[in-house]
């Protein structure tokens, strides 16, 4: 079976010699600061656009890099960003090859990545299964614990958190989804957890059961939530995806606001055999959870369960 990526799909998967069996895997990221320290910007930059490439089951292999800085960034800063960017690349066996820098009126760090997947291997959004189980992968609300910050309202310790979570690479994540035998992913981005599965079930023609319970979330994102400190994107995210919700009222508001709460290098959620699923949180560790599952019923429905 060839790769037939979803109209939603984190990254283009390209084959231009279908003889061979692999597909190159083709994303671009930028970001805006989300944490004061350049050179931890500089990684979640970079973990945050290898991540699409990883999303489709594949290994990223080289990268073009892009910085904007405004006049009054000094060298030494734009220094720290681009070491943050190339400490996290070598970690991932990734060589920047080429990049660019523009002035700007506010910092902007990203890449744009080539990786590689097997073409029949590759995890794409209509490669759901009904039956399997929804693993993901980080703790969700780093929007919200980064609007905290933003309002001076965040504990220093719960920024740190969300930092190292966002630092992560989802490479393990990716090659244990592997192991597990994965069929679909997507990672939790811009659109949030409910926008990601909602793309992911509708392209799969299955709906998902959603346990928010089981949801591992970052210390004080909750109750940023509930004080307001809600970024714009996740607002209009709750909006977009509340059609395709069902029993939302079940669920706590500041929770829910979570749940659709726009990402930063957030985990992977992964589509497993049902078999696989306790094994791949245990080996995937500290912030892991298994949060549903897929099953028949009206496409891109999203059921907060139990009925």
């Amino acid at each position: 079976m060839s790769a037939e990526p979803g109209p939603l799909d984190d990254a283009a998967l390209v084959c231009p010699e279908p003889a061979i069996g692999r597909s190159l895997v083709l994303t671009l990221d930028v970001i805006t600061p989300i944490v004061d320290d350049p050179q931890s910007f500089g990684r979640i930059a970079a973990a945050n656009a290898l991540s699409d490439v990883y999303a489709m089951g594949g290994d990223p292999e080289v990268a073009l890099s892009f910085v904007g800085v405004p006049d009054q960034v000094g060298l030494d800063v734009l220094e720290a960003i681009l070491r943050g960017v190339t400490e996290k690349c070598h970690e991932a066996g990734v060589a920047i090859v080429g990049g660019h820098s523009i002035r700007d009126s506010e910092p902007k760090v990203g890449l744009a990545v080539v990786g590689a997947v097997e073409t029949d291997r590759a995890w794409t959004h209509r490669r759901g299964r009904a039956g399997q189980r929804l693993v993901l992968t980080k703790p969700l609300g780093t929007g919200v614990i980064a609007q905290a910050a933003r309002s001076g309202r965040a504990l220093a310790e719960h920024v740190a958190e969300a930092a190292r979570y966002m630092e992560r690479l989802n490479r393990e994540a990716k090659e244990l989804g592997v192991k597990h035998g994965a069929t679909a992913a997507t990672d939790v981005t811009g659109f949030g957890l409910l926008g990601h599965l909602q793309h992911l079930a509708s392209a799969s023609q299955l709906e998902a059961v959603l346990s928010p319970e089981a949801v591992f979330v970052l210390p004080g994102a909750v109750e940023a939530a509930g004080a307001g400190l809600i970024p714009g994107g996740s607002k209009r995210n709750l909006r977009y995806v509340a059609a395709h919700l069902a029993f939302a009222e079940r669920v706590a508001e500041p929770l829910l606001t979570v749940l659709a709460d726009a990402q930063t290098s957030g985990g992977l959620l992964l589509a497993v055999p049902a078999e696989n699923s306790a094994a791949l949180v245990a080996e995937l560790g500290e912030g892991a959870s298994c949060i549903g599952e897929l099953r028949a019923g009206e496409a891109g429905r999203i059921v907060f369960g139990p009925e």
